[in-house]
C-alpha cells in the first residue's frame, strides 16, 4: 500500500503498486494528459514507472524546468528514427540533449546535404503525428548485442560491450518499429513531442571524440516547448549572428588571428586601446578595494605544478617543455602557484592579513583546435586574477566584499542581470570533508547574509575548493559565465605556507581565496563587443571622437583642436582626407565612433566645432572647451 507524497506536502494512499501516470490520473484528467514524466524521490522516470513503496513524487509537465531536456532527448530519438527511415543502412551512434537543443551522430558513407535536413525535419513531423507509444524494455546484455549486431548497428554493439558490464541488463526504448539503447526517461509517446523543433546544421565528429576513430556525421537541432519559444530562439540566433564579435572585430579593426599562433590574439591599436581601458579600470577599482598588484613568471618548473596538483589534474591542458639539462617546465595555465610562492617570501603576520594580491597574468592552456572560437575560446589569454590570503574568521567577510565588488563592476558595463552559481565538492578532490564543509559554508553564508539567490551545482567545484560562478545576461538574453570566486584551504597546506598568529605561533595556515572578475579579458572583450554590437559607451570606446575637415584649409586648425582635446585626456583622431564630408561622416558612423566633430570655414573662424553623435543626433556647434566639458560630464554619468 504505497503512500505517495506530492510537492505540496499532501499524500495519497494506494492499495496496490501504482505508476506515475496512475497518480496523475488520480489527481485529475488534465494532469494525466499533460504528464510527460515523473520525478520519484528526486530521480526522473517515465510515466510508466511503477512505485511499490512509499515515495515522493512530482509530475513533470511542459511547464516544469526539467521538461526541456526531456523534450530535446526525445527530439534526438525522433530525428534518428526519421534518418533511418529515409536513409536505410545509416547507423546511429550517440544522441544527447545539449544546451538549446540536441544532436545525433550517424555513420553513413554518403554525406548529408542541407536539402536532406528539410526532408528529415518533415519526416520527424510525420512521426510525431503517428503518436507512437514510447516504451521501455529491459534486455539481457547478450540479447542486446546480438539484436543490434544482426541489424548492422556495430557502434551500438561497441557501446554495449564497453559501457555495460557482463551480467547487467540493457535499457532499450522502442517507438513503433524503431528502438535504441538508452537510459531514459522519455515521453509517453511521440505525439507528446511539441512540433517546435528545427534542424540547424551539419558537422563532422569523431566516434567517441577520438581523432583516431572513424569520422561520423553530426546533425544538430534545437527543440522547445512551443513555437513561440522556438521563434524567440531563432530570432536570438539571427541577432547573435549580426553581433558576432569576430565580424565586428574585423570591421572595427580590433584584432586578427593567424595559423602561425592558433588560439592567440593579434591586437591592433584600437583593440589594444580597448584592452588597456579594461586594465586601467580594473586597476583603479582594485586600488580602491585594497589590493596590491604583483606579477609572476610565465614558465615554472614541473615540481611547482606537482605540488599544486595541476600536473595530475590538469596535465592534458598544459604546455610543457624540457630543457637540455632535462628539467621540465610548464607554461602556467593558472596564476595560483605563482601567487602562493609570492606569499611564501618573507615572514607574514596576522597583522598583514587580509593580503589581497592581484595579477593580470598571461596564462596558456591547450584547447583542442576544434574548440577554438575567436576571443571566446583561446589558448593564450589574460586573467584579472587575485588571491586573497586571510584568517578563517576573516574568510566570510572577504567573500562578501568580493561578491559586492563583482556585482558593482558588472553594473558599470551594463550587466544588471547576474546569476550566481555555487559549485560544491567534486568526486576527484583534495582535502578532508571537514575542510570542505568550512569552505562551502563560507560561500553559502556570504550569499545568505547579502540576501542573494543562487543555484546549487553539487559536485562541480574545483579539485581544491568550492566556487561561485557569476553568469551575465547580455542585451539579447544570452548567458555568459565570467567571474569566479573560490575558497581554498588545500593549496596553503600543500605549499606549507603560514603566518605568525597573535599567540606567536608560526604555523597558522591562511585561507586562500581565488578571485577573477572579468575572467579572461579576451573573452570579456568578445562578450562586450556582442553586448554593445560594437557601439561602446563613450568611456570604453577606443576612439571617443573623430575630427573631420570639410576642406584642407581647416587642417592646421583641426590639428590644433586635436592637441587640445588630447591634453584633456580625450581619445580623438583626425580625418584630413580629401573626401566629401558626407562620406567621412558615414564611414566613421559605421566605425561606431561616439562623437563626430566637423570643422569648416565658419567653425574655424569662430574657434568652434560642429558636433554629431554616432546615433545621428546633431548637437550643433560649440567651443572646444564646451565639448571637452560635455564629454567629461558624459563620462561621469556613464561610469
Amino acid at each position: 500500500m504505497p503512500q505517495i507524497t506530492l510537492p505540496d506536502g499532501s499524500s495519497r494512499q494506494f492499495d496496490t503498486p501504482v505508476s506515475v501516470f496512475d497518480v496523475a490520473a488520480d489527481i485529475g484528467p488534465g494532469l494525466a494528459k499533460a504528464a510527460l514524466a515523473g520525478k520519484v524521490n528526486g530521480e526522473m522516470v517515465d510515466t510508466s514507472f511503477v512505485m511499490a513503496d512509499d515515495a515522493a513524487l512530482s509530475i513533470i509537465t511542459a511547464k516544469s524546468d526539467e521538461a526541456l531536456e526531456l523534450i530535446r532527448h526525445d527530439a534526438a530519438h525522433v530525428m534518428a528514427q526519421a534518418v533511418q527511415e529515409l536513409f536505410p543502412g545509416t547507423q546511429v551512434t550517440i544522441g544527447p540533449a545539449i544546451d538549446d537543443g540536441f544532436y545525433y551522430d550517424f555513420a553513413r558513407e554518403t554525406p548529408f546535404s542541407a536539402d536532406d535536413l528539410t526532408k528529415i525535419e518533415d519526416r520527424m513531423t510525420e512521426i510525431v503525428d503517428r503518436d507512437l507509444a514510447i516504451t521501455r524494455e529491459v534486455w539481457d546484455r547478450d540479447t542486446a548485442k546480438h539484436t543490434f549486431g544482426d541489424i548492422g548497428e556495430r557502434y551500438k554493439v561497441e557501446i554495449i560491450e564497453d559501457i555495460i558490464p557482463d551480467g547487467e541488463e540493457v535499457s532499450v526504448y522502442r517507438q513503433g518499429d524503431w528502438f535504441d539503447v538508452c537510459r531514459g526517461p522519455h515521453l509517453p509517446s511521440t505525439g507528446k513531442l511539441p512540433k517546435a523543433f528545427k534542424l540547424m546544421k551539419l558537422a563532422g565528429a569523431y566516434w567517441r571524440g577520438d581523432s583516431n576513430n572513424a569520422t561520423l556525421q553530426r546533425i544538430y537541432g534545437t527543440a522547445w516547448r512551443d513555437k513561440k519559444e522556438l521563434n524567440k530562439h531563432l530570432t536570438q540566433l539571427e541577432e547573435a549572428e549580426k553581433r558576432d564579435h569576430r565580424k565586428i572585430g574585423r570591421k572595427l579593426d580590433f584584432f586578427h588571428f593567424s595559423d602561425d599562433a592558433p588560439g592567440s590574439v593579434f591586437w591592433h591599436p584600437k583593440g589594444w586601446t580597448l584592452f588597456r581601458q579594461l586594465l586601467d579600470y580594473m586597476r583603479q577599482r582594485q586600488d580602491e578595494a585594497g589590493y596590491v598588484e604583483v606579477n609572476t613568471p610565465d614558465v615554472m618548473d614541473r615540481s611547482l605544478w606537482e605540488t599544486s596538483g595541476h600536473w595530475f589534474n590538469y596535465r592534458e591542458n598544459m604546455f610543457s617543455t624540457q630543457t637540455e639539462d632535462e628539467r621540465i617546465f610548464a607554461l602556467k595555465p593558472m596564476n595560483c602557484p605563482g601567487s602562493v610562492s609570492m606569499f611564501a617570501q618573507g615572514l607574514k603576520s596576522y597583522r598583514d592579513l587580509p593580503l589581497r594580491m592581484a595579477e593580470f597574468g598571461k596564462v596558456h592552456r591547450y584547447e583542442p583546435s576544434g574548440a577554438l572560437h575567436g576571443l571566446m575560446r583561446v589558448r593564450h589569454f589574460t586573467q584579472d586574477d587575485a588571491h586573497i590570503y586571510c584568517t578563517e574568521p576573516q574568510m566570510e567577510q572577504e567573500c562578501i566584499d568580493v561578491v559586492r565588488l563583482v556585482l558593482d563592476i558588472y553594473k558599470d558595463f551594463g550587466f544588471d542581470d547576474v546569476i550566481i552559481k555555487l559549485s560544491t565538492r567534486p568526486e576527484n578532490r583534495i582535502g578532508s570533508d571537514e575542510v570542505w564543509d568550512k569552505l562551502e559554508g563560507a560561500l553559502s553564508n556570504a550569499l545568505d547574509v547579502m540576501g542573494l539567490d543562487y543555484i546549487l551545482f553539487p559536485g562541480e567545484g574545483a579539485f581544491y575548493g568550492p566556487k561561485l560562478e557569476f553568469v551575465l545576461r547580455d542585451a539579447i538574453g544570452r548567458d555568459w559565465q565570467c567571474g569566479t570566486l573560490q575558497v581554498d584551504m588545500n593549496l596553503p597546506e600543500r605549499f606549507d605556507i603560514s603566518y605568525v598568529d597573535e599567540d606567536g605561533s608560526r604555523d597558522k595556515r591562511p585561507v586562500m581565496l581565488h578571485r577573477a572578475l572579468f575572467g579572461s579579458l579576451e573573452r570579456f572583450i568578445g562578450i562586450l563587443i556582442e553586448h554593445y554590437e560594437g557601439k561602446f559607451p563613450v568611456w570604453l570606446s577606443p576612439v571617443q571622437a573623430v575630427l573631420m575637415t570639410i576642406t584642407d584649409k581647416q587642417d592646421d586648425y583641426v590639428k590644433d583642436v586635436e592637441k587640445r582635446l588630447k591634453a584633456r585626456g580625450i581619445r580623438v583622431t583626425t580625418d584630413l582626407r580629401n573626401e566629401k564630408i558626407g562620406f567621412k561622416i558615414r564611414e566613421h558612423t559605421l566605425q561606431a565612433t561616439p562623437y563626430l566633430l566637423v570643422a569648416g570655414h565658419r567653425e574655424m573662424d569662430n574657434g568652434e566645432i560642429a558636433v554629431r553623435t554616432q546615433k545621428g543626433d546633431d548637437l550643433g556647434t560649440m567651443s572646444v572647451d564646451d565639448f571637452a566639458n560635455k564629454l567629461a560630464d558624459d563620462l561621469v554619468m556613464l561610469r
